[in-house]
C-alpha cells in the first residue's frame, strides 16, 4: 500500500494579489514561508521516501518543508502543475470581471461549460492530474510519497477520485494554501484518508481566513477584487481623482504642475499611468516612471487609494499590479520613494516586503525584489 501525501502550495502572489495565476510562475509572499515553516513542522514526525513537485516556483518552494528537512531529492513532474488559464494568466481577478463575467462566474462555480482561449477545460485538468498521481504512485509501491501541487488541481484530481459528476463539482471543498490531503493506494485504486486539511496552520497565517470567495455561507463580505485603466488610451480621465491624491504627498504644489508631470510621463510611454476600480469606481492609482535609469528595477513614483478605502487590505493588489508589469519587461525589483513623516504608508510598504535603502531628498529610498532568487 503507497500512502500520498498530497499537499497544495504555500500563498503565493496570485492569492495575495488577485492575480489569476495557472502556469504563470509566481512568487511565495512572505506570509507563505510562514505557513511553509507550519507545514514543516506538520511533517516532522511523518516518513516520507520520495518528494515531487510541480516544475513551477511555488510548488518547488513549498516542498522545502519536506525535502530539505528529510535530506530528499526534489524530482519535478509538470504534470503535476495547476490549471492552464491561457488567455486570463496574470490578468487580475477584476480585469476578468469586467471583460468576460460570464465566464468568469462560470469559473467560479466549477461549471465544466466554462472555458477560456489556449487554456485547459476542468475536464483535461482532473484528467490529468489523475494519471500522473497514479503514474508517481506505482514507482513507489509500499511507500510514502509527498505530491506537491496547486488549489484547483488538487481539488479536481479529488473529485475523480470520488466520482463526483460535473454538474456537482461546485460542491467541492477548496483547500487552504498548504493544505494537506492523504490518500493511499493499492495499485488500482484511491482511497482519501483525509482531505484539504490545514490544521498546521494557525487562523492568524491562513490564506482563506482572510478571503471570503470561497465561503458558501456568505457570513463574510464579498471579495473585492481591482482593475485598472489605461486612461490616456481613451483621452478621458479622472482628473479629480489623480489630483485629491497627489496633493497629499505634494502639498502646495499648483494642480497645473501636478498635471504636466502626469502628461509628461504619459508622452514617454502611456504605460505610467493607471487608475484603479472597484467595479465601476474609481479608487487609485500608480504613477510609473519607466525611465528609470536601473534596467533591472522599476520605479513607482506615486502609489496611493482613496482614504475611505485604505486599511481593507485592497492597496496591496495596486503593488501586485506593478509586479506583474515590471516583471515582464525583465525588471527584478521594484524601487520608490516613501515620504519620511507618513509612517502609516511605510509600515505598508514595508509589510509588503519593501525594504529601505537609504534616505534621500525626497524620502526613504525603498526596494522590494521580485525575481527569481535561488531558481
Amino acid at each position: 500500500m503507497t500512502t500520498i501525501y498530497l499537499v497544495r502550495h504555500a500563498e503565493a502572489e496570485g492569492n495575495l494579489y488577485r492575480l489569476v495565476h495557472g502556469w504563470y510562475n509566481s512568487l511565495i509572499t512572505e506570509n507563505g514561508y510562514r505557513q511553509i515553516a507550519a507545514l514543516e513542522e506538520r511533517f516532522r514526525d511523518i516518513p516520507v521516501d520520495a518528494v515531487y513537485s510541480s516544475d513551477l516556483f511555488r510548488t518547488r518552494t513549498t516542498a522545502r518543508a519536506v525535502y530539505r528537512a528529510k535530506n530528499l531529492p526534489l524530482r519535478t513532474c509538470p504534470g503535476l502543475r495547476e490549471l492552464n488559464l491561457g488567455d486570463w494568466e496574470d490578468r487580475t481577478f477584476g480585469s476578468v470581471r469586467i471583460a468576460e463575467p460570464h465566464q468568469l462566474d462560470l469559473f467560479n462555480r466549477t461549471d465544466p461549460a466554462w472555458e477560456v482561449e489556449h487554456g485547459e477545460t476542468f475536464f483535461q485538468l482532473g484528467d490529468r492530474l489523475y494519471d500522473t498521481v497514479r503514474r508517481l504512485a506505482e514507482r513507489h509501491p509500499n511507500q510514502t510519497v509527498a505530491m506537491f501541487s496547486h488549489g484547483m488541481a488538487i481539488r479536481q484530481f479529488l473529485g475523480k477520485v470520488k466520482n463526483i459528476p460535473p454538474e456537482e463539482w461546485h460542491t467541492m471543498p477548496h483547500g487552504d494554501n498548504t493544505a494537506v490531503s492523504c490518500l493511499t493506494f493499492d495499485g488500482e485504486k484511491f482511497e482519501i484518508q483525509y482531505e484539504m486539511d490545514n490544521s498546521h496552520l494557525p487562523e492568524d497565517i491562513s490564506t482563506l481566513a482572510r478571503q471570503a470567495w470561497w465561503r458558501k455561507d456568505k457570513k463574510a463580505a464579498a471579495d473585492v477584487n481591482l482593475w485598472s485603466d489605461i486612461p490616456f488610451i481613451h483621452h478621458c480621465w479622472d482628473r479629480e481623482l489623480y489630483l485629491k491624491l497627489r496633493r497629499e504627498v505634494c502639498p502646495g504644489v499648483e494642480d497645473s504642475i501636478l498635471l504636466a508631470e502626469a502628461e509628461d510621463l504619459w508622452d514617454r510611454s502611456m504605460w505610467n499611468l493607471h487608475i484603479f476600480h472597484a467595479g465601476e469606481r474609481p479608487m487609485g492609482v500608480i504613477l510609473y516612471d519607466v525611465r528609470y535609469k536601473t534596467k533591472k528595477a522599476g520605479y513607482i513614483k506615486f502609489l496611493s487609494i482613496l482614504p475611505e478605502d485604505r486599511g481593507r487590505g485592497l492597496g496591496v493588489q495596486l503593488i501586485g499590479q506593478a509586479v506583474s508589469m515590471y516583471r515582464n519587461s525583465g525588471r527584478d525589483r521594484l524601487r520608490l520613494h516613501c515620504p519620511r513623516d507618513n509612517e502609516r504608508a511605510r509600515r505598508f510598504f514595508q509589510k509588503y516586503g519593501f525594504v529601505k535603502l537609504r534616505e534621500e531628498a525626497e524620502g526613504d529610498f525603498m526596494e522590494k525584489y521580485i525575481g527569481y532568487e535561488g531558481w
